[in-house]
Formats: structure tokens, C-alpha cells, sequence
């Protein structure tokens, strides 16, 4: 535990165990006797502290109490002394507990609910913390505690930050004193306290007390964190609409579209509307989200977040823009506009509002009021073959929807504040450079690969405009190179930050992104669908640029060493995509594939699915046979018994309309699973290169 080597016990200690052991399991059997019969003496009280000053960790013991206190309160009805009497019993109790163990969660608990009762004097908390905190100055138990206390004292978090500054400079390495001035410091912030405004002030004078510990002892991670949380004040500013698709001054026609759209009819004509944030938010709605049309649309917005976090927050939002059928109208061209105005109902997964407005606008071509909808073109097998793609014959309309990028328009104040925010970041990439430059440092690194992203972020906000520094992003991947072989327990990491960042470079705009577009050669069978992201062989281990492949309809990602899918759930164009020859080792793995409502073709062959016995994965689906499961139960008899087996295929496919399949390749894919995702998809025509109707 904690990089500390276990010693076999000698045989002295053996022998005190045995005995420790007989003497516990003596007096928790009093104790049970006890409890079992609702028993609150005196005498059931000692000898429950005594198991609790032997066994502090024994959860029972401590809600017995919880009991008993109740039991004897109720009987002391309002009597101020007895009350008193009986909880400051528990106190002692607690601190014996504690003599024993102090890192308990059940002591330390237990004293919290004491104290909670308003009954017991708060004084002797803090004397009791320094006595702990000179055994373990690190104990994030009483740290956590001190909170506790300093919040029922009224303690001025000013106060508190000067005792994180003390505690400290005794020891650089206090990460748990590291923690809690980051606590006390975000409250001060947010609150605009005085002498703790303007942020970038308070944030200067942080990365420069923070340096000293990262100069004196740079292989100690505690200051490292805090820096990186610092760093993290300084970038997330604000959330910023950083894509969107239709993209701004582009031009679609409807008809392209309407396979994408959840029902289709002869009198409507249905387009999705895409919004990518900067990080996540809720709050998108017809209120906050203005979109304007000169045709007759129906106003009434719907707006979905793709792939929510715990709270509920998304940085992708979906809509669909319906517009009515005009009687006898030919094909018109509409203007649609779409503001977000400076809103507090968008909020930000940091606690921020929006204050930057943003506005964009594109043409809608709709055909004719006589034109008929289909579910769009009848896709013949898909071969991924390189042969059958082109980069030569790329076409106009396509190229001009390629670029999904928001030019967006900074206000003053952000503008100013997202130059000082970067000024701060140049400065510390200096004394980060200067670090690295007399020692190798592993951690040094990884804080001067993230200060270059983060500057790349805050600068190019700062512009306004999507223009990246190809040579900032060449020093990252070096860093990540160098960091592959300096620590290969966290290999697979710097691999997947590697991925992200080359990703980032190649698509950095649309010279460089051009380099890996091709045209389909049947460009008939997939009508606008044609022009595919070729992303294939590249080493890529994780997704990232997401908000810069919104336009993107047909992608392929074979020959990688892809684990994880996630973020392509925001692909809502995607018809057809091709992930073979990956990593990929579970069903759950593809998890964001059940939001890709457009996807007709999938090749999933040559991948790792069902290789591993137990695959941890699998538990973050619901099963069917879970009381918690939202499945319906005839969809569960329907299917046959094969579900029990198949379950969480099921759940990634079943809402899925694929046409063509390909699974072959992987240990699961044998001929009763086959016979499984026929039964499944009745509407898909191709199963790894067989056709099926």
C-alpha cells in the first residue's frame, strides 16, 4: 500500500494476533447479544467501546451506538446536562477509536453525527486536529474534518488558506493540504472575495508559490497537482459554441438529408441542426437557442444532448429543423439563423454562464412540394478496399461542408481575459522548460505537454479563428514519445494523450484535413454519402476532433489500435463506418454506436470481442434479467433464449437499422451468434460479405 513493501509478521506478532483474535471474537459476541435484543444498559455500552477501541472499522458497532444515543436522548427528553452528558460519552468513545486507528471513516463519522446535534461544544475540535495532524500532517481524514469544523465555527476561509500555507511550507508534500487550498480557493474565487479579484491576479500569484515546491523536490507529485488544477482554472474560462453542422455559410439541400431525420413524410422536409460546445453544458432549449427561418418551420424545437454526463450535461446537442410543405412551390433556397444569445441558462460543467454570445446562419435548399421521401438510397455492399476510393475526384458540394469550423467573435472583456489567461501559460511553459532543462523529469513532461495544449486552446480562443501552431503540436508528440519509454506502466495512457494530440494536428484545418478525404467510387449507391475520412493505419489508440467531424457521413478507422469509441456518438451524419483490425475487446466498448441512429453500414471484423472470458466491461450495460434493466420483457421472450448469452450485443444493435454487417474475425463470431443478428436486424441485406436477401 502506498509504494510501501509488506513484512512477513514474526512470530511474536503471530502469536499477539491469535490472542487479539480470541479476545475479539469473545467480546463481539457479548456485543451481538446485545444488539439483537435491543439492549442500551450500561454495561452493553462498555462493551461495545471496548470493541470499537479494538476494532474502530466495525461498522455494526458504530450504528449500534447511533441507536443507543437516540434510546437514551428520547429518555432524557430535555434535559440540557443528561444530553450533554451522553454525547460528550461519545466523543470519548470516538477519540479512543481513533487512538487505535486514526484513519477510520466509521470514528471520524460517528463524530460528525455528534456534533451534528448542535449540543456539544466546538472548541476542543481544532486542538484535537493538530494532535492527529502531528502524526499524519497527510491524514486526509482529519483534513476532511477540519472542513467539517471550520464550517460550524464560522471560520473565514482566509483564515483557513493562511493554515494550508503554514502547513505547507513544513511540508512541500502535503498533498491533503495541497487539496484543501484548492477547496478554500475556489470558494474565494467564486465569490469574488476581496483580495482574491481578478481571478488571473490570484491565479499569477498561485502558479508562483506553487513553484517553489515543484523547484525544491520535482519529483514529488503533490505540487504537480495542485499546478494542474491551477491549470485548469486558467483554461476553463467559459464554454464556447466550437462547431455546429449545417456550418456556418454553408448551403445543404434537404432532400440529401431526410434519411437522417426520425420519421420521414411526403408534406415534410426534416434536417438535422448540431451544436458542439468547448465542454459540457445544459440548458439548450427553443429559450435559450434562437433559430429563425424564412420559411414556414415549425418553431417548436426539441433540442437532445448526445451522450450526457452524470449531471446531465452534453457538448453535442441535436435538433431537427422541420419544414412544412409549401402547395405548388418550386425549389427555394431559406436562409436559417441561429443565435446564442448571452444566457444564463446555459450553464457550463465548471459553474459557468454563457456570456459570449454566438450566431451563425446557412442556406436550406427544399425541393418542390411535389417531391417524394424516401429512407434514402438502397446501399449495395460497401467494400472498404483502398482500391475503391479516390482522392482525385472529390466533389465541390462536398468540400464546401467540410469546413464545420464557428469563426467566433470574441467580446472585449473575454477577449482581454483569454490573452492574459495565455500570457500566464506562456510564463509557465518558460519556467517548465527551464525545469526540464537541469533534470529528467517524468511529471515535468506531462506538465509542459499540457501548459502547450492549454496555451494552443487559450491563443486561439483569444483569435477567435480555428488556426493551430504545427510546431507546438510537433513538441507535444515528442514529450509523449519520450514519456512512452520513460514509464511504461503508463504506456497505454501517454498512447491514448499521443492519439489525441496527432489527431488535433492533422485535422488542425482543411489543407491538412483534405489529406484524408476520398471519394467512394460508387458514389450512386450512397448518393452525398460518397466522400469518406480515411483514418485508417495511423496508430491511433483513442477518438478526439470530434467537433471537427461533424460533416462527416462515411468514416473509416481500420488498421488502428482502437480501444474505445467514445465521442463518435456526436457523429450524428455517420451512415457508414468501418472499425476493423482494432482492439476493440467488448460489446460495451461500442456502447456510443446505439446513439448513431443514422448508421447503415458497420464492419467490426478482425477485432477482439468475446477473446477475453471476463470482461469487466460487460457490467456497465444493464442486463435483462436486472430488476433495474428498462427492457421489455416481450422483446426479452421474442428473441429466444440466445439473450442470456447475447444481451449486451443486443443492446448496441437492437435500435439499430444496419443494412450491412461485418463481424468475421472475432472469437464470438461463430455461426449461432450469426444466426443471432439475422433474428435482430431483419433489415440488413449483407452479413460479412454474404449476401442475406
Amino acid at each position: 500500500m502506498h509504494g510501501r513493501p509488506r513484512k512477513a509478521p514474526t512470530e511474536e506478532e503471530q502469536e499477539a494476533s491469535v490472542v487479539k483474535g480470541a479476545k475479539l471474537r469473545s467480546i463481539q459476541a457479548k456485543f451481538f447479544q446485545f444488539h439483537h435484543t435491543n439492549t442500551y444498559t450500561k454495561e452493553a455500552l462498555e462493551v461495545n467501546a471496548k470493541l470499537l477501541e479494538m476494532n474502530p472499522e466495525f461498522i455494526t458497532g458504530w450504528n449500534y451506538r447511533k441507536l443507543a444515543v437516540q434510546y437514551h436522548l428520547e429518555a432524557a427528553q430535555s434535559d440540557e446536562d443528561s444530553i450533554k452528558s451522553i454525547l460528550d460519552e461519545e466523543l470519548k468513545v470516538v477519540e479512543s477509536a481513533l487512538m487505535t486507528n486514526f484513519k477510520s471513516y466509521g470514528a471520524w463519522h460517528h463524530r460528525k453525527w455528534v456534533l451534528n446535534m448542535g449540543h456539544s461544544s466546538t472548541d476542543r475540535e481544532l486542538f484535537l486536529l493538530k494532535k492527529f495532524q502531528k502524526l499524519d500532517a497527510r491524514n486526509f481524514h482529519a483534513w476532511n474534518y477540519r472542513r467539517f469544523v471550520t464550517a460550524l465555527k464560522n471560520i473565514p476561509d482566509e483564515e483557513e488558506l493562511q493554515y494550508t500555507t503554514d502547513m505547507i511550507y513544513e511540508n512541500f508534500s502535503n498533498y491533503s493540504a495541497w487539496h484543501n487550498r484548492s477547496v478554500l480557493l475556489s470558494r474565494l474565487l467564486k465569490e469574488e472575495v476581496e483580495g482574491y479579484y481578478p481571478k488571473e491576479k490570484v491565479l499569477t500569484e498561485e502558479f508562483e508559490f506553487v513553484r517553489n515546491a515543484l523547484f525544491t523536490d520535482p519529483d514529488d507529485q503533490s505540487g504537480w497537482f495542485y499546478h494542474l488544477w491551477l491549470l485548469d482554472q486558467t483554461v476553463k474560462l467559459e464554454h464556447l459554441l466550437v462547431s455546429s453542422w449545417p456550418p456556418n455559410g454553408s448551403n445543404v439541400n434537404v432532400s440529401d438529408y431526410c434519411a437522417l431525420s426520425p420519421s420521414l413524410s411526403s408534406i415534410s422536409r426534416t434536417l438535422p441542426l448540431i451544436l458542439c460546445f468547448s465542454e459540457a453544458v445544459g440548458g439548450i432549449n427553443s429559450s435559450t437557442v434562437s433559430v429563425v427561418c424564412e420559411s414556414n418551420m415549425d418553431s417548436n424545437l426539441i433540442w437532445t444532448p448526445i451522450s450526457v454526463d452524470k449531471s446531465g450535461l452534453a457538448r453535442t446537442w441535436l435538433t431537427y429543423l422541420t419544414f412544412s410543405s409549401e402547395p405548388m412551390h418550386p425549389s427555394r433556397n431559406y436562409l436559417v439563423k441561429v443565435s446564442i444569445a448571452n444566457s444564463e441558462g446555459i450553464i457550463s460543467s465548471a459553474g459557468f454562464c454563457c456570456s459570449n454570445p454566438s450566431h451563425m446562419a446557412f442556406t436550406v435548399c427544399l425541393p418542390s412540394s411535389n417531391t417524394e421521401f424516401d429512407e434514402g438510397p438502397d446501399i449495395e455492399r460497401i467494400d472498404w478496399s483502398e482500391e475503391n476510393f479516390s482522392s482525385n475526384q472529390l466533389h465541390s458540394e462536398n468540400l464546401g461542408l467540410i469546413n464545420s469550423f464557428n469563426e467566433l467573435t470574441i467580446s472585449g472583456d473575454n477577449k482581454k481575459t483569454y490573452e492574459t489567461n495565455a500570457k500566464i501559460i506562456a510564463d509557465e511553459i518558460d519556467y517548465c522548460r527551464e525545469l526540464l532543462s537541469e533534470m529528467d523529469c517524468k511529471i515535468g513532461k506531462l506538465t509542459l505537454a499540457r501548459l502547450l495544449l492549454a496555451y494552443d486552446a487559450l491563443s486561439s480562443a483569444s483569435r477567435g479563428v480555428q488556426d493551430q501552431n504545427m510546431f507546438q503540436y510537433k513538441e507535444i508528440l515528442e514529450l509523449y514519445h519520450d514519456l512512452m519509454k520513460l514509464d511504461p506502466p503508463h504506456f497505454q495512457y501517454y498512447k491514448d494523450q499521443y492519439s489525441l494530440v496527432f489527431l488535433k494536428q492533422e485535422l488542425a484545418n482543411e489543407e491538412s484535413l483534405l489529406k484524408y478525404c476520398y471519394q467512394y467510387r460508387d458514389s450512386t449507391s450512397l448518393s452525398n454519402n460518397s466522400l469518406c475520412l480515411c483514418l485508417r493505419g495511423l496508430s491511433l489508440s483513442q477518438i478526439g476532433c470530434i467537433e471537427r467531424l461533424l460533416w462527416v457521413q462515411m468514416l473509416d478507422l481500420s488498421n488502428n489500435g482502437i480501444r474505445s469509441i467514445e465521442g463518435l456518438e456526436s457523429l450524428q451524419l455517420l451512415c457508414c463506418l468501418n472499425l476493423s483490425n482494432n482492439k476493440i475487446c467488448s460489446f460495451s466498448a461500442l456502447e456510443p454506436l446505439r446513439l448513431l441512429k443514422s448508421l447503415k453500414v458497420l464492419d467490426i471484423s478482425h477485432n477482439e470481442i468475446g477473446a477475453h472470458p471476463i470482461d469487466t466491461r460487460r457490467y456497465l450495460c444493464a442486463s435483462p434479467l436486472s430488476h433495474t434493466s428498462d427492457w421489455k420483457r416481450e422483446e426479452f421472450v421474442v428473441s429466444g433464449p440466445e439473450m442470456t448469452i447475447y444481451w449486451d450485443a443486443f443492446s448496441i444493435f437492437s435500435g439499430l437499422n444496419l443494412r450491412q454487417l461485418s463481424v468475421t474475425g472475432n472469437p464470438i463470431a461463430d455461426k449461432k451468434f450469426k444466426l443471432f443478428l439475422c433474428k435482430l436486424l431483419p433489415a440488413m441485406k449483407w452479413l460479412d460479405d454474404e449476401k442475406l436477401r
